[in-house]
């Protein structure tokens, strides 16, 4: 029933789509990129109701004065920037090795048609609890730690995998832990990188 499961993200996505045009512009978005003071305000008072929202406000002002020197680049002026190279492709090599090596461990482990379904669950369980888990402690620790012990923790998952993967012919168990051990890098990765 694979077809209901995806038709349902695309009945999601169709409710939104008809339901967003109703809700207001973020009033961040209102002030700092179109500088609509009033929407801005209106829009506060349509989010959260009636009520003094000067201070708000003030911080949104405060923010503009902050980054009104810096320009907004879109997706192509990012691209064309020299100085987020060296970031845009450890980004894309994380999100290949993720993509590639998920592969390669699934036709390692040489798992039943039947399991497949449930692997593939699994791989989005890992990435909705890493969803939760970093949005709640994000504010607490901070992005810097976050990354740090995201990237260490996959390394080392990573060194556990190729020793799993280096002995599955000697140990059939060891196939499944592949299959585990991908789930943590799933996590580790969605809680820093």
């Amino acid at each position: 029933m694979w077809n209901v499961l995806l038709s349902f993200s695309g009945l999601v996505a169709l409710i939104q789509l008809i339901f967003l045009p109703f809700f207001p512009e973020s009033p961040p978005y209102l002030l700092l990129q179109k500088e609509d003071k009033a929407g801005c305000l209106k829009a506060m008072k349509q989010l959260w109701g009636e009520g003094n929202y000067h201070t708000e406000f003030d911080d949104l002002m405060k923010e503009k004065a902050v980054t009104k020197g810096t320009k907004i680049m879109n997706v192509l002026e990012v691209l064309r920037e020299g100085s987020v190279h060296p970031q845009l492709c450890t980004m894309l090599l994380l999100l290949l090795s993720l993509q590639l090596c998920g592969l390669k461990i699934f036709e390692t482990a040489n798992l039943q048609e039947s399991i497949i379904p449930y692997v593939s669950l699994g791989v989005s369980i890992s990435e909705l609890i890493s969803i939760i888990f970093c949005s709640s402690i994000i504010d607490r620790f901070g992005r810097r730690v976050l990354l740090c012990g995201g990237y260490l923790l996959m390394a080392l998952i990573l060194v556990l995998l190729e020793t799993s993967l280096l002995l599955s012919d000697q140990f059939i168990w060891l196939r499944y832990c592949s299959v585990i051990l991908i789930f943590l890098f799933i996590i580790a990765y969605g809680l820093g990188p």
